[in-house]
């Protein structure tokens, strides 16, 4: 019993040092399942309406994104390439502004006098490595995407076969209860994508217009951030209301720095109070602890992808919690 004993818990310390050595080949399989479930939906919804194959409807969703892509490029570039123009010409300008709003405000100066008299060579040189660093982060970035994007679309083209291949690996006894597993976290891992989705697009619309009454410069760019980052609740918001804000504040002035602040208060309560639990309500519930404590977790582990996935695994464990620890385990124990 104690050799028994010893061997299953030398057999899980080996295999969780194995799963952690192999983290970041986990976490590109899992955003590429992300991303196949996110084409799935459109695929299984037209393959309904049409007599399509699976591989030409994957091909006509392919196609339809890519090209409302380009349309909106086509519609949505120009101005943020002129947006990113306007700001170009700004930068030199910036320190001139920061001096000035310095001068205003004593708690400024005092900073920026700390800071002057901490600074030396020492703690500037290592400036270079960080930034090339930061350059080789992006390459390695890049390319993880890509692989990802490219593992989901083989994925999205026989789902089937991926499903067999997992069942098969379990216990005979049990593989009707992973198919049910399967297909729960299917469902509520899409709902979940297509509810953010349609957030986001809200608050990318509702950002847009109210920056835009408010003449706020880069009204565009700023949208466009407040929207991608309403996939990350919780941080996203917050972080992404600091670039408006930074821009009202050096380019406009403070009181309109309050104005962009308020607005995106108000759209930030009424997105997570209101509008995404509405849209969210039939198919996940998720605790805003639960959501926070996770991102904190995997982006202590992983960095930035980890926060970004934080999420969709915590839905995907939600579900597998739900059926296997509790209706399995506990609803069963008896106590006897």
């Amino acid at each position: 019993m104690n050799a028994r004993f010893l061997l299953g818990g030398l057999t899980l310390v080996v295999a969780t040092l194995l799963l952690w050595e192999l983290r970041w080949v986990l976490l590109i399989l899992f955003g590429a399942v992300v991303l196949a479930v996110a084409l799935d939906v459109p695929i299984t919804w037209l393959r309904r309406l049409l007599p399509l194959s699976r591989p030409a409807a994957l091909g006509v969703v392919l196609a339809v994104v890519l090209g409302l892509g380009g349309l909106l490029s086509a519609l949505l570039l120009p101005e943020v390439i002129e947006q990113f123009k306007l700001l170009q010409r700004i930068i030199p300008a910036l320190p001139a502004q920061l001096n000035g709003l310095i001068r205003e405000v004593p708690a400024l100066k005092s900073l920026e006098e700390q800071l002057l008299s901490q600074a030396s060579l020492e703690r500037v040189q290592p400036l270079g490595e960080q930034l090339l660093g930061f350059a080789g982060g992006a390459a390695n970035g890049t390319l993880q995407m890509l692989l990802m994007a490219l593992l989901a679309v083989l994925l999205a083209l026989d789902p089937r076969s991926h499903q067999r291949l997992l069942t098969a690996s379990t216990p005979s006894f049990y593989r009707p209860r992973v198919q049910l597993l399967m297909r729960e976290s299917r469902e509520a891992l899409g709902g979940w994508l297509a509810g953010m989705t349609c957030s986001a697009l809200v608050v990318f619309l509702t950002t847009w217009a109210g920056l835009a009454l408010l003449r706020v410069p880069l009204a565009l760019l700023s949208a466009l951030v407040c929207g991608l980052l309403t996939f990350v609740p919780t941080i996203g918001p917050t972080l992404g209301t600091l670039l408006p804000m930074g821009v009202a504040l050096l380019l406009v002035s403070p009181g309109k720095m309050v104005e962009v602040m308020i607005l995106r208060l108000i759209l930030q309560n009424l997105e997570a109070f209101l509008l995404t639990p509405l849209l969210l309500s039939r198919t996940v519930n998720l605790l805003p602890t639960v959501a926070l404590i996770s991102q904190l977790s995997l982006g202590v582990l992983l960095g930035l992808p980890g926060v970004l996935l934080a999420l969709p695994l915590v839905v995907v464990l939600q579900v597998l919690g739900r059926e296997m620890l509790v209706h399995d385990v506990m609803d069963r124990w008896d106590g006897g």
